[in-house]
């Protein structure tokens, strides 16, 4: 269907599509930003065209200017990556309308599953177990109280348009659920233009855990196992790995049968995934659907041995799906940790800059998707994310030990990292036996040093990406909120 893919992306995500486009023999286009002039993405295309300057809405958020590019490149297929406009319906709707291909779901599919009402309700109709709560919008307080007491608090109230964690509120009784409810529709009104919210039973202290599904245009639907995305601050994930550390073989043949009837149900085209929470008996809830490619992909990639993205672009191209699900079996315990440019000590506030020195780790087991560079200025206008290092080992303490290794060889100077900050997680006794959920990361902070050596302090994390994150007391209560694009960073997931 084409052979020229332009890529509506910026950093490491779009190096991995310009990897896949090669393997499979397509030229790639790279667009770009002043700011990213520089950029390896941009170097190694095979061709690349300027957007733009560098504020995300006047370039990778920009859709004339990203249009423009690929008719002036004759690109016959555009990949958004995550991020920007990976789930932007109206994009994906331009993009048919001027004759190029979406690599992604449909505009109607990525609507549906945008929508967590719409969403909620077709996984119901697929079978897929969903949080008790309201059937739709709630139009008042007064209906919204009825529900609440009928399921029994806690609850959350949550923006039917929301993404980051906006427009949520959680609700322990009646006098919080009235303040909640007006706070959470003025919310939703500001940010998504909407103020409509809905409400659910709060699963208390559960895991994050996600199915990675694929379907085809000849209606085949796998799915990939799970990823367990629990280490969390607040609105972003930090580590990820699969298998899950509560995963049994069971557990995993229910929550994926249940994932791939929500993608039939809605005739899912193109790889993503379906969110749950799982709680401490092994009782999964849907959250969402996410509708494109997501930056923990690698933990599959490496668990199941595929290539996701150029499945991806083989499904956009009317290919069926490479794998049988008789090949579709785990075979590596992986963990990826997500590398950003930021001060732990100062509340993760993002730290851009040079960087003045830089050491990659390497060894069996170690892989690590970066697009930076000794040298290399990290703009402040996108996200902060430096790096993913992914290890992988016949176990997950092997997983963990390499993890460990990589963690310490990894040098990046010039600038604040998390790096410590993994360091701290991977030795974590609670971590290292797998007793976490999501409030790991929030009562890891809230312990204070014993000794002055203890020099790395963490507080509650600021501002970031998509996380099903709700902070309100100690009884850590989490539900989901969309990942969504943030106007200055890369992937909200």
């Amino acid at each position: 269907m084409f052979n020229k893919v332009l890529i509506a992306n910026r950093s490491e995500i779009a190096l991995r599509i310009i990897r896949a486009c090669r393997e499979l023999g397509l030229t790639t286009v790279a667009v770009y930003s002043e700011a990213d002039r520089d950029a390896l993405h941009v170097r190694f295309a095979d061709e690349d065209v300027c957007i733009g300057p560098a504020p995300p809405n006047q370039s990778y958020l920009d859709t004339r200017q990203i249009i423009a590019a690929a008719e002036v490149s004759n690109a016959g297929a555009i990949h958004p990556g995550y991020g920007f406009l990976a789930e932007n319906a109206d994009f994906a709707d331009i993009c048919e309308s001027c004759g190029i291909v979406f690599i992604g779901p449909t505009a109607e599919q990525i609507r549906k599953m945008g929508d967590k009402v719409v969403a909620k309700e077709l996984m119901k109709k697929a079978g897929v177990p969903v949080t008790p709560g309201s059937d739709g919008v709630v139009s008042s307080f007064n209906e919204a109280r009825s529900i609440a007491n009928e399921i029994g608090y806690p609850v959350m109230l949550k923006a039917v348009a929301g993404g980051g964690g906006k427009g949520m509120r959680m609700c322990r009784d009646d006098a919080e659920l009235e303040r909640g409810f007006h706070i959470a529709s003025t919310e939703a009104a500001n940010s998504f233009n909407n103020p409509d919210l809905y409400l659910e039973k709060l699963i208390i202290s559960p895991h994050h855990v996600e199915i990675q599904i694929i379907g085809d245009t000849h209606g085949n639907y796998y799915h990939f196992g799970e990823r367990d995305c629990s280490v969390q601050r607040r609105h972003q994930k930090l580590i990820e790995e699969t298998p899950s550390p509560l995963m049994t073989p069971e557990l995993r043949e229910r929550m994926g049968e249940a994932a791939v009837r929500g993608a039939e149900r809605v005739g899912y085209r193109g790889v993503g995934t379906i969110e749950f929470l799982v709680d401490a008996n092994r009782d999964f809830y849907f959250m969402e659907m996410n509708t494109r490619i997501q930056v923990e992909h690698p933990v599959t990639e490496e668990s199941y041995e595929v290539d996701l993205v150029v499945e991806q672009i083989r499904v956009a191209m009317g290919e069926k799906i490479s794998y049988t699900p008789e090949e579709l079996k785990p075979k590596w315990a992986v963990i990826e940790c997500r590398v950003n440019a930021e001060d732990v000590e100062k509340s993760f506030r993002p730290t851009p800059g040079r960087i003045t020195g830089l050491h990659i780790p390497g060894g069996p087991g170690v892989r690590v998707d970066r697009a930076v560079y000794t040298s290399y200025t990290i703009p402040p206008f996108y996200d902060s994310m430096i790096a993913k290092l992914i290890c992988k080992g016949r176990t997950r303490e092997q997983a963990i030990r390499r993890m460990k290794n990589a963690l310490s060889e990894f040098i990046i100077e010039g600038l604040p990292t998390t790096i410590p900050f993994h360091q701290k997680v991977i030795e974590h006794p609670d971590f290292v036996s797998g007793n976490y959920n999501l409030d790991f990361v929030e009562k890891m902070m809230s312990v204070k040093p014993e000794a002055p050596a203890a020099k790395l302090t963490l507080q509650r994390a600021g501002e970031g990406e998509e996380s099903k994150v709700e902070e309100k007391t100690e009884d850590k209560v989490v539900e989901s909120a969309a990942e969504t694009v943030a106007p200055s960073g890369d992937d909200q997931s």
